[in-house]
C-alpha cells in the first residue's frame, strides 16, 4: 500500500461505545496503524483536522456544535461513515425526541432531583441544543452505514480492512444480525 490513509473519528451525541469497539480490535490495531495515519480523533486527543480519506462518525446530532463538526467532517473527508445506532437512527439520545425541548430543560434544571439553584444555563461555552436529535444522514451525505450498538470489533475490522485494501465493503450476516 502507498501512503497511509488519513482517518479522522468523532463522537457526537452518544456514549463513546463505538470508539471502544474500535479499540476492541485488540492486537490488530498494530496492523491498522501500518495502513492509517490518525488525524482528528478523541483516541489521540488530536483536535485539528486536515484533509482526510475516511471519517468515522459516532453519535447523533443533538446540538449546534454537533452540526458544525459533522459539516466539517463532510467537507474534509472523502468518505464518511455513520458508525453505530446513534449515528444511524439517533439512538438512545433520540429518546428525548418524544418530549418538547422546553419540557426536557425544565425537568433537568427546575424539577430534577437535587436541583438547588433552578435556572437554565445560558453560557456561550454550552452548545445550543436542537429541538430534536437527528441521525447524521439528515445533516450531511453519508457514504457507508456500520450498524450496531455498538458495532462489534469484528464488524469494524472487516469494514476497515476491506476499505483500506480496496475490497468491496460487505459485512457477513453474522455481523449484521442481533440475537
Amino acid at each position: 500500500m502507498g501512503s497511509p490513509v488519513r482517518v479522522a473519528t468523532v463522537s457526537l451525541a452518544g456514549c463513546f461505545g463505538c470508539h471502544m469497539s474500535l479499540l476492541d480490535i485488540d492486537e490488530r490495531i498494530f496492523d491498522l496503524v501500518k495502513w492509517v495515519m490518525l488525524d482528528r480523533t478523541p483516541l489521540t486527543d488530536i483536535k485539528a483536522m486536515g484533509e482526510c480519506d475516511l471519517g468515522l462518525i459516532e453519535g447523533g446530532v443533538a446540538n449546534a456544535e454537533n452540526v458544525a463538526v459533522l459539516q466539517m467532517f463532510r467537507e474534509k473527508c472523502t468518505c464518511l461513515v455513520a458508525v453505530g445506532a446513534c449515528a444511524i437512527t439517533g439512538g438512545v439520545p433520540a429518546m428525548r425526541n418524544q418530549f418538547d425541548l422546553r419540557e426536557c430543560l425544565e425537568e433537568s434544571y427546575f424539577q430534577g432531583m437535587g436541583v438547588e439553584n433552578p435556572m437554565i444555563p445560558n453560557d456561550p461555552e454550552i452548545p445550543l441544543l436542537l429541538d430534536k436529535v437527528h441521525p447524521v444522514h439528515e445533516v450531511v451525505k453519508i457514504d457507508y452505514f456500520l450498524p450496531g450498538c455498538p458495532p462489534s470489533a469484528e464488524a469494524i475490522w472487516i469494514f476497515l480492512s476491506n476499505f483500506l485494501t480496496g475490497k468491496p465493503i460487505v459485512l457477513p450476516y453474522t455481523q449484521l444480525h442481533y440475537d
